[in-house]
């Protein structure tokens, strides 16, 4: 009878590391992708509890002319194409600047941009609410500039509620994407900038043709993030505006809340919904990959 072989050094290591990697994934597949599955054959159902009935498509046909869902689906784009881009350029313009080894303090400027990220987000929905109420503190400054007679309401009228979710998303989100710019601006040598002022290129240059390009995977990072979290955006359409008036700044998510604990539950309709952001989300970020990462 043959003696059993024995594991060599690197079979032991393997199997140790498959030893500790066994209890993290089994309780992801327990508590993420086994919830996934079961919300993809939820979201093929309709009803409620117990007397959910198999109907196919439905659900993501309704989707389309469900005027609602659409309209969120709108907002949640009209977010995406406006505060990504102009997030993200001021992120990077403003840690360029804050990388200069001549500037002094620069550790408080960077604590004072980042601190808004630090703040809760229904605290900073509030202080936004009560910034640009009727009888808050933007209209009794446009007020005593001579901009406005009375108060106006920002949150009553559809462009300027969606506009003011925008500004309160580049106000929270920006310091965030900085702290991803700084540190890539760390890793490139300061003498790659000094030899490009020896060689008289100015500012703009030396930003467009050298911090840009030697950021890109960190620039490509932040957009796919960013591009995710907009895609997902809940607090600021539900604690700020809720997402009115009349639904015109609502949200995705904000719709699948409702239609999940607001409204009668319909839960297969919003893990159809959900699936979408999932398909949407996979989609930004392939395309986006694709395009920004030129590796061979």
């Amino acid at each position: 009878m043959s003696k059993p072989k024995k594991m060599n050094l690197n079979q032991k290591q393997n199997l140790s590391g498959w030893f500790f990697l066994a209890p993290a994934t089994a309780f992801i597949a327990m508590m993420s992708f086994f919830p996934m599955f079961k919300a993809l054959i939820l979201s093929f159902k309709t009803g409620i509890g117990t007397n959910m009935t198999w109907t196919g498509i439905s659900n993501y046909v309704r989707m389309f002319q469900d005027a609602v869902f659409m309209q969120s689906l709108k907002n949640t784009f009209f977010y995406l194409i406006i505060q990504v881009p102009i997030m993200l350029i001021l992120a990077l313009i403003l840690a360029t600047m804050l990388n200069d080894r001549h500037l002094r303090c620069k550790g408080l400027f960077r604590t004072m941009i980042f601190l808004p990220c630090a703040t809760s987000l229904v605290s900073y929905a509030i202080i936004f609410r009560s910034l640009f109420a009727v009888d808050g503190f933007v209209n009794t400054i446009l007020i005593k500039l001579g901009f406005l007679n009375t108060g106006y309401n920002f949150l009553g009228h559809p462009m300027s509620a969606r506009i003011i979710i925008i500004v309160a998303l580049i106000w929270r989100w920006t310091g965030y994407n900085m702290v991803f710019y700084l540190s890539g601006l760390q890793n490139i040598e300061y003498s790659v900038y000094e030899a490009a002022k020896i060689d008289g290129a100015s500012p703009f240059k030396i930003f467009t043709k050298i911090t840009v390009p030697l950021l890109k995977p960190t620039i490509l990072l932040t957009a796919i993030m960013s591009t995710n979290g907009t895609l997902q955006l809940f607090d600021e359409s539900w604690n700020l505006t809720f997402g009115g008036p009349a639904n015109a700044s609502i949200t995705m998510s904000h719709y699948i809340y409702n239609m999940s604990f607001k409204y009668v539950p319909n839960f297969g309709y919003a893990a159809a919904m959900s699936y979408l952001i999932l398909i949407l989300v996979a989609v930004l970020a392939f395309i986006q990959m694709k395009v920004g990462d030129k590796r061979d």
